[in-house]
């Protein structure tokens, strides 16, 4: 079978620029690369090809010589076999760096990096995060040591030049046509080399301290939710960024209420006079106070709701209800006087049978049919 055109193969004119080429062979290799597609024979055969189009296009004899006599200019069993070549090389270690999660970044100088996150969980109150409040925060922070004024190096000194990058704060690795940057294992990224370290901040260049910080918590902020302080994190490596602090918002329980979302439960324990004669009952809102009306013959478990008397959530428009459950207490250590009572009462409940206590006799009614 005739081999297709080395510029079609890659998908570029035949003036593109050695960068044009590299960036197609990249984009095609990455796509194609066998251990992306494991189980496709047709992915292996397009890398092997884009893999042999880019050699012989990236080095200008070969490209030259393939421009004027075509794929007889060339010799073919190189691109099968031998896989070699510097430019070859540096780009498919780019791509074995992208598939692989390699971070190195290529060319001179010591490498940057952002600082790392930070979290701070913050306690709060119900009342606190209904209605939003600021305050302050003391959290750990690392500071330019004032000794070496963040060289690392002991008053008087200086850092030296890394030895094992040359100052470029990244290493290359380079097996056959593995091509793979890692950090400098001397410098850790920085470049330099520090012989004699600052005794008050032992080399790091810098100190711990604390500091604090203005924090707004909004009106209906939840458990669990997160507020970012921008750069206010740990400091960058070598002037890269500073990373984020983030501050978790934890809710401590409530005496009387919990939340769910944008609505609020509480449980209300009546005795069961009241819950037989019904009335009205004084409930308490995180507003102040509210009022429900008991109907007469209120069982446990009945529910009643106080709408807009929840939280109003940070991207809500109204605010939620407060569900309050009714809880019916039995009276207990009775005196003689009172228990002598209940009985009368009992037995004039009894006369009325079902229209008394209907659930009752529901439930009687069901264990006999179970039983029968």
């Amino acid at each position: 079978m005739a081999k297709r055109d080395f510029y079609e193969i890659l998908g570029v004119a035949k003036n593109a620029s050695d960068d044009e080429i590299k960036k197609a062979y990249r984009k095609l290799a990455m796509k194609f690369h066998p251990d992306r597609n494991p189980d496709s024979k047709g992915a292996e055969e397009k890398f092997k090809e884009a893999k042999e189009a880019y050699e012989m296009l990236s080095d200008p004899d070969k490209r030259s010589a393939y421009d004027r006599f075509g794929h007889a200019g060339v010799d073919s069993n190189a691109g099968a076999g031998g896989m070699g070549g510097a430019g070859f090389a540096d780009a498919f270690g780019d791509i074995f760096g992208e598939i692989f999660g390699g971070a190195g970044r290529r060319g001179g100088g010591p490498q940057i990096y952002r600082g790392a996150d930070l979290k701070y969980t913050l306690d709060i109150s119900l009342e606190q995060a209904a209605s939003g409040f600021d305050t302050e925060i003391r959290v750990p922070s690392w500071e330019t040591c004032d000794t070496c004024h963040g060289s690392g190096a002991k008053p008087g000194t200086h850092p030296k030049t890394c030895h094992t990058c040359n100052g470029s704060g990244a290493v290359r690795m380079q097996q056959g046509f593995f091509s793979v940057q890692q950090t400098c294992p001397t410098c850790h990224g920085t470049g330099k080399e520090i012989t004699d370290p600052c005794g008050a901040c032992d080399g790091v260049g810098r100190t711990r301290k604390n500091k604090t910080l203005q924090v707004k918590i909004p009106a209906g902020i939840d458990d669990g939710m997160r507020i970012r302080s921008s750069g206010n994190g740990e400091p960058g490596v070598n002037g890269g960024p500073s990373g984020d602090l983030y501050v978790e918002i934890h809710l401590k329980p409530h005496g009387i209420f919990q939340r769910d979302g944008e609505d609020l439960h509480c449980e209300l324990t009546i005795p069961f006079t009241s819950a037989a004669l019904g009335g009205t009952l004084e409930v308490p809102t995180l507003a102040g106070k509210g009022e429900i009306t008991i109907p007469e013959g209120t069982q446990t478990g009945k529910i009643f709701r106080l709408r807009g008397k929840g939280i109003r959530g940070i991207r809500a428009s109204y605010p939620g209800d407060l569900y309050c459950h009714l809880s019916v207490e039995t009276p207990v250590r009775l005196t003689e006087e009172q228990k002598k009572i209940l009985r009368q009462f009992e037995a004039s409940l009894s006369q009325g049978g079902e229209k008394h206590s209907p659930q009752s006799e529901s439930w009687t009614d069901r264990v006999k049919n179970f039983f029968s």
